[in-house]
């Protein structure tokens, strides 16, 4: 009978694992992703990603992967109604064909929250993939992602995605922004 426990246990261990390893996936009320735009009139225009997914990995080796996950069917233009189905359609995001815009990292050191810095990762919009460097904020806390926001920000070209509808009216490079909250952690 001991040696029945022993198995049954180490099966409900090995089934834990997994969900310890996983890490831990964005808080959606607390996390926030934006876009901005500039118009060659000097007007910024900016929008916002309201559904999103993402978790942080912890890997075997002690680093971290972090993946993200946007819904560009949502996306939404701060002010404009016009502006919002122009950036959804198919000149720019084409979130009908392309509904989602996809961040994963190279595996990272933990500290990289806490100190700031490059995060290096495969960035994935209308199809389109390419290695981009978005730079962390040093944090403004000791447990970022808990009690305070892991910021960042990076900007991409719009021709390397086929973003480049609207030449004559917007500069040509979009800046994302985030703001991240890890789900289960303190108010």
């Amino acid at each position: 009978m001991t040696r029945i426990r022993a198995i049954v246990a180490f099966a409900l261990l090995t089934l834990l694992l997994p969900c310890t390893a996983a890490g831990q996936s964005f808080d959606p009320e607390r996390t926030r992703f934006e876009f901005e735009l500039r118009t060659r009139w000097g007007q910024r225009v900016v929008g916002t990603f309201p559904r999103h997914a993402g978790e942080v990995v912890n890997l075997p080796d002690g680093r971290r992967r972090v993946r993200i996950e946007l819904d560009a069917r949502a996306l939404s233009v701060e002010g404009s109604t016009r502006y919002t189905e122009l950036a959804r359609g198919p000149r720019f995001f084409d979130a009908e064909r392309h509904p989602v815009v996809e961040f994963v990292s190279e595996p990272y050191e933990p500290a990289l929250a806490r100190t700031g810095g490059p995060l290096r990762g495969r960035l994935t919009i209308r199809g389109v993939s390419h290695t981009e460097t978005f730079n962390l904020s040093p944090a403004e806390c000791e447990r970022p992602g808990i009690d305070c926001d892991i910021r960042g920000r990076g900007d991409v070209r719009r021709d390397t995605y086929r973003l480049d509808s609207w030449r004559f009216a917007l500069g040509d490079w979009v800046k994302f922004g985030l703001r991240v909250r890890l789900q289960g952690a303190p108010q």
